[in-house]
């Protein structure tokens, strides 16, 4: 999947009680998406990509499927949710985006592929970052990409990022850095904020040890700030 940093959390979360990770607000996205092509465009998926297989040129990328399937009348994102799939690798996981369910167990693969190998020494950190996030409250919820792992509120308040071999970056939404004031040189300005980002901050984590009062505090901010 995709992340979506900006989007918003539905109203009630839908949190398997198997799984301590949040199912993603693109799922219902995409799936409404997917329900409504027969009504909006006058065939299902299936039907799209077997059109897209029998007529769309042949070894088009993504970026080129996308552009024909709009010619052929569909909006650009229900062209881009086709193209992907016409395109998708037979090993690709079976679209977990369309369900809740394939969602939450793609979201563990895509966790335990972030830490697999020489990053498999950040995972201590990941877990202690993930128990703070969660720890803020009921209305918090986790939901993994492939290669962060956002926490949302209302929308991101923050997001966990294994960046190099040796620390996570531990972003933080808090707005314009004009406004944000901190004198250690701990918390960064991501340059986001003028890009439009919801990530504006971040704190680069090398130990569980630098997960303290400092980086607490500021993720509360974060998440107080999203009410």
């Amino acid at each position: 999947m995709k992340a979506i940093p900006g989007a918003a959390m539905p109203a009630k979360a839908a949190n398997s009680s198997k799984s301590r990770y949040g199912v993603h607000p693109a799922v219902a996205y995409q799936q409404a998406i997917v329900e409504n092509l027969k009504a909006k465009s006058g065939r299902s998926l299936a039907e799209w990509l077997a059109h897209a297989k029998q007529a769309a040129p042949k070894g088009a990328d993504t970026k080129a499927l996308t552009a024909w399937l709009r010619s052929e009348g569909l909006g650009g994102t229900q062209a881009g949710i086709v193209a992907e799939r016409a395109l998708a690798s037979p090993d690709r996981h079976a679209f977990q985006e369309d369900t809740p369910e394939g969602y939450l167990q793609a979201a563990e693969a895509y966790v335990e592929a972030m830490y697999a190998g020489k990053k498999a020494h950040l995972r201590p950190i990941y877990e202690a970052l993930l128990k703070l996030g969660l720890s803020l409250g009921k209305d918090v919820m986790a939901c993994p990409c492939a290669t962060i792992v956002p926490i949302y509120r209302k929308n991101v308040i923050a997001q966990i990022k294994p960046t190099t071999l040796t620390r996570i970056d531990f972003g933080l939404s808090l707005g314009d850095p004009a406004g944000v004031k901190e004198k250690s040189g701990r918390l960064l300005d991501t340059g986001g904020f003028g890009k439009k980002d919801r990530i504006t901050h971040r704190i680069e984590i090398r130990s569980v040890d630098d997960i303290d009062a400092f980086v607490e505090g500021w993720l509360r901010k974060a998440y107080e700030r999203n009410a």
